[in-house]
């Protein structure tokens, strides 16, 4: 590598051979060449090396020092380095600019994420304080006089534990969220019937698909075989009675749900289908975010905690898989993973 010593006595060398020869085609003797040589090698490579080492190079080592004193890090290059590089100037130029475009994006991170943290903060104390204002207006309103009419007491009484039940659900809910984001719950990873537990959480929905007229059923490519995988048989419960019981209460009233299994070399794939309403493509990157809700009022008359999709993404990507959702307005949304086949 080239440093300023070096320049200087190649810069030295080539002016003094040009006026060597300048000389010799003058007819200068041996000797006045030889001492037009020597003069011009040692006065331009000593002014040479003082322009370079005392204007270019101090002063750059000089904004490297600058640099380090304020903390920058990120630079992936040292003095040592800067003082063999031709053109330092250059290089440091490369590096700032690198290291500003890399410094760039973590603050464009960052403000994503307290965007996220100021939204999170506004949806969790308004789904907090939903349920806490009715408990609130129930109770108060019983201790100001209507706790002696038996009627509205336990009318109000069955309403504000109804209130702190979501309360409750939505708290345990956070919880287990913080808890799968944070690696505190490992996930139980056994072969298990999959679609007979399917087949247990349709079971215990049945009611609700009744209520609005939906019918539930279940496909594979192959009848005759068990379908078994390695899950965790808690975590797909979970996985199951968020994704069947979404496609119940904002599917088509009378309408389908299937839950189908494919065989694939190493994989089962499973699906949940509706044929309801769909959801809007602005929506499907948001729809596993906490609280996120497509139409809010609406939402709310449903009930849930609104971290019900959360939930199943992080469960999902704890069997080392990601759950994938495609949906067509009026024609309905399908939510589909994949989990590793595992032998009996």
């Amino acid at each position: 590598m080239l440093n300023p010593r070096l320049l200087a006595l190649l810069l030295g060398f080539l002016v003094a051979s040009i006026t060597s020869v300048f000389l010799w085609f003058t007819n200068q003797t041996v000797n006045v060449v030889f001492v037009g040589f020597c003069s011009a090698f040692f006065a331009t490579g000593i002014l040479t090396f003082l322009v370079l080492d005392y204007f270019i190079f101090e002063e750059v080592n000089k904004i490297y020092s600058t640099l380090q004193q304020l903390k920058f890090k990120g630079l992936n290059i040292s003095k040592k380095q800067l003082n063999k590089e031709v053109n330092p100037l250059k290089k440091l130029n490369d590096e700032l600019y690198f290291y500003a475009d890399k410094k760039e994006r973590e603050i464009n991170n960052l403000k994503k994420a307290e965007q996220f943290r100021r939204e999170f903060l506004a949806d969790v104390s308004h789904e907090l304080k939903t349920p806490i204002f009715a408990a609130q207006g129930y109770v108060h309103t019983l201790i100001d006089g209507a706790v002696n009419d038996e009627k509205v007491r336990d009318n109000f009484l069955a309403k504000a534990a109804k209130s702190l039940d979501g309360l409750d659900a939505i708290v345990r809910d956070l919880v287990a969220l913080s808890q799968m984001e944070s690696g505190e719950i490992k996930m139980s990873l056994q072969p298990i019937n999959i679609e007979q537990t399917a087949i247990e959480v349709i079971e215990r929905l049945e009611k609700k698909a009744k209520s609005r007229n939906v019918e539930i059923k279940i496909t594979k490519t192959d009848n005759n075989i068990p379908i078994i995988v390695k899950a965790d048989q808690q975590r797909m419960v979970q996985v199951f009675t968020n994704l069947i019981e979404n496609a119940i209460k904002y599917g088509r009233e009378s309408g389908k749900v299937l839950v189908s299994f494919e065989e694939e070399k190493y994989m089962w794939k499973i699906s949940v289908l509706d044929n309801g309403p769909g959801i809007a493509k602005e929506h499907l990157n948001r729809i596993f975010e906490r609280f996120y809700r497509i139409e809010k009022s609406r939402s709310k008359d449903m009930g849930g905690t609104g971290l019900g999709l959360a939930i199943v993404k992080h469960i999902i990507q704890g069997h080392k898989s990601k759950i994938q959702v495609t949906s067509q307005i009026d024609k309905g949304t399908t939510f589909s993973f994949k989990l590793e086949k595992a032998k009996i």
